[in-house]
């Protein structure tokens, strides 16, 4: 059964149908009024929308998305669902939606999701291969409303998120720290002869973390290096040098950054960490320390006010440790949910 043969909604005085390239104005226009009212720590562009719908050769908005428009053409309400190629241990169906702030406590949110489910299972099932599915959807922990939908849905928490924040410029800022990389490393840029080598070790860095999937080529170049708010000349490369019979130098770790400035509505500009990993083999050493430490010079020289990431609070590599050490607090706290699609 493909998506089409799933009953949509029924709600009076709405038309439920898929989103469209031509909906962009008017989704950017119904994202900023959930927004304003919501306050999340990630704000999307026009061109960021444009890429949650189309960009990717396994979108289908057809099948994958849906709005809700009244008689007058405004839409109220939008959800889309996301699975990713490429997942190995779990495959996830990933949910995002909204409901406009006016328009709430009409059940919208509720059909939306169940919706979403349904199209998720369904993905979930045609994927290749036999990993175990999970639903996903994340929600602010300040919101009720959120956290009471997706109870009511059957998703239970997973993880917890932190947005954390370091200050750069004003009487609270600690001194930026000074962090040498060990012996037998050293620092570069990144570059795109480098490119290639992050990727694959990014994907052995966080093998062993929880909720990551290996990362393909045309996914890590659209989402990564390749998107338009990378930062690559605030972004780092450890290397250690080349074993006999190694095509080039090891990459040892990994830092790279944005600047996402549709974010900066609390008037601070903010250099943001998108990936910091460290291979197995060379944890432990402060690598991710000294790297991190060379992205926050790199900010400030570039007249950031602020510095910004985000971390499992559970995250057993030790990380939540390292950002408090240099100088990070929480901003905000993300709830990761759940629920698991067998196969």
């Amino acid at each position: 059964m493909s998506t089409t043969d799933l009953p949509e909604p029924v709600t009076p005085g709405v038309t439920w149908r898929p989103l469209r390239e031509d909906d962009l104005p008017r989704w950017h226009e119904l994202t900023r009024a959930v927004e304003a009212a919501d306050q999340p720590a990630e704000r999307y562009t026009e061109d960021d929308l444009r890429d949650e719908l189309l960009a990717g050769s396994w979108k289908d908005p057809a099948h994958r998305s849906l709005a809700a428009q009244d008689d007058d053409g405004r839409l109220l309400a939008f959800g889309l669902v996301d699975v990713r190629p490429g997942d190995v241990s779990t495959v996830r169906a990933s949910l995002w939606g909204g409901v406009h702030p006016e328009h709430r406590g009409r059940g919208l949110g509720r059909q939306l999701l169940a919706w979403q489910c349904a199209v998720g299972r369904q993905l979930i099932a045609a994927a290749p291969g036999s990993a175990p599915g999970e639903l996903v959807l994340h929600s602010d922990e300040r919101l009720a409303d959120r956290t009471a939908l997706a109870r009511a849905a059957g998703f239970e928490v997973r993880r917890y998120h932190l947005v954390m924040r370091r200050l750069l410029t004003g009487p609270d800022a600690a001194p930026l720290p000074e962090v040498q990389l060990p012996e037998g490393l050293r620092l570069v840029r990144w570059s795109p002869e480098l490119d290639e080598r992050v990727r694959l070790a990014h994907n052995e860095a966080f093998a062993d973390h929880r909720g990551s999937e290996p990362r393909s080529s045309e996914d890590w170049s659209r989402w990564v290096s390749g998107h338009r708010d990378a930062r690559t000349d605030w972004s780092f490369v450890a290397l250690a040098d080349a074993v006999d019979g190694a095509d080039g130098p090891e990459v040892a770790g990994y830092t790279i950054a944005f600047a996402f400035e549709q974010d900066w509505v609390d008037g601070l500009k903010e250099g943001w960490t998108g990936l910091l990993g460290t291979r197995r083999a060379h944890r432990r050493r402060g690598v991710g320390a000294a790297l991190l430490a060379a992205s926050l010079r790199a900010f400030a020289e570039a007249g950031m006010d602020a510095a910004g990431l985000d971390v499992d609070r559970e995250n057993p590599s030790g990380a939540l440790g390292l950002y408090e050490r240099l100088g990070y607090a929480p901003h905000q706290v993300e709830v990761v949910w759940g629920t698991a699609v067998p196969r």
